[in-house]
């Protein structure tokens, strides 16, 4: 693998991850962009000790351009984009509208039992190929792996900027999710805080070590894989199953069969053998209604200076399709009390996702 960094015309950092070691990757940018936006603020919360990160400045990006302006090809001369170079393998860059930053501005106290801070850290776009038209599930397992050593690679850049508590790999994939850009691709926040559901999960897994000595993502695997009814698909490292307290109405969990805190940890073979599970698992899901499935894919990595001995690093992919034409919408009571209610039955979402047919 080549890596190779170079800087945006307004400052932003480029990286390029590419399978050959001799690719030319030194197209300059030469748009003339406007100044870079200052960081966000951060609001606490006081009823439920969350911090809102507020960016004004993203009501103004790039929402859904055509093809021919998509500004995550590579650049030719009648479309000059984020990636100067006219081919690429993969290229990971600095968000032109980051939720967070290292550019400081001015914040002003708010009052309200509230408290403002700066946003400080960090938000990059990885594009996962420079073809418009493919997606995740169509990736060769060499490509797969490429994307694999770039969010190895800026999780443990990122996790030693200071300020970051927390790296958050993820992939917002379809209309139905809210993209802003069709080209497939994913995003890295590197977060000034450890995010509520990590809180929420490092918690508990505090509390089962105290009463059971054992690791409780460990052990959740353990018997996942035990039962069996909700796995969906396994290899010698990787499990992937449906959890039987499933959110929504198609939830897929990916565990690695070794206990690591982040997507560093991981070693060679564990690297390659996740990506043949991982396409699988997504042609699954875009066979099972016979269109394609719009879904989140969140990795939960450990936090930078806490819980690192309780976490497991893991995939959780999920998706708010119910039925060919219907969506699940988070109404009032998972919008409003965080109580959620499922209408799949998750041994039956995970049998039906074994009997998809796959190429």
């Amino acid at each position: 693998m080549k890596r190779t960094i170079t800087h945006l015309a307004d400052g932003r950092e480029l990286f390029y991850f590419d399978h050959r070691d001799d690719a030319d990757r030194g197209a300059v940018d030469r748009r003339d962009l406007p100044p870079r936006p200052t960081a966000s603020e951060l609001r606490y919360d006081p009823l439920t000790e969350e911090w809102i990160a507020v960016a004004g400045h993203r009501q103004g990006r790039t929402f859904l351009p055509p093809a021919s302006e998509c500004p995550l090809c590579p650049s030719t001369s009648g479309n000059l984009t984020e990636i100067p170079s006219a081919a690429y393998d993969v290229a990971v860059f600095e968000n032109r509208f980051p939720s967070f930053s290292t550019r400081l501005g001015d914040y002003q106290q708010v009052g309200g039992l509230s408290e403002v801070r700066p946003g400080i850290g960090r938000c990059e776009v990885v594009c996962f190929t420079a073809e418009h038209d493919s997606s995740f599930a169509m990736l060769p397992p060499e490509q797969v792996e490429l994307v694999m050593e770039a969010w190895i690679d800026r999780t443990a850049e990122l996790s030693a900027m200071p300020g970051v508590e927390q790296v958050f790999c993820f992939e917002n994939r379809g209309a139905e999710i809210g993209i802003t850009l069709l080209h497939p691709h994913g995003q890295i926040y590197a977060y000034p805080y450890v995010t509520p559901r990590t809180r929420l999960t490092l918690g508990a897994a505090g509390r089962h070590r105290e009463r059971t000595g054992g690791n409780l993502f460990a052990d959740v695997l353990a018997a996942e894989r035990e039962a069996g009814t909700r796995v969906v698909a396994s290899n010698e490292h990787w499990t992937a199953f449906v959890p039987a307290a499933a959110r929504w109405p198609v939830e897929v969990h990916l565990y690695p069969h070794r206990q690591v805190p982040d997507l560093v940890g991981l070693e060679p073979a564990e690297r390659a053998a996740f990506g043949p599970l991982y396409t699988d698992v997504l042609r699954r899901l875009d066979g099972l209604f016979g269109v394609p499935m719009p879904y989140i894919a969140a990795w939960h990595q450990a936090p930078v200076n806490t819980g690192r001995d309780l976490s497991y690093a893991h995939m959780e992919l999920f998706s708010i399709r119910r039925a060919p034409n219907k969506l699940k919408y988070l109404a009032g009571s998972e919008s409003a009390m965080g109580a959620f209610v499922n209408d799949v039955l998750p041994e039956e979402a995970a049998h039906l996702l074994r009997s998809v047919v796959t190429n």
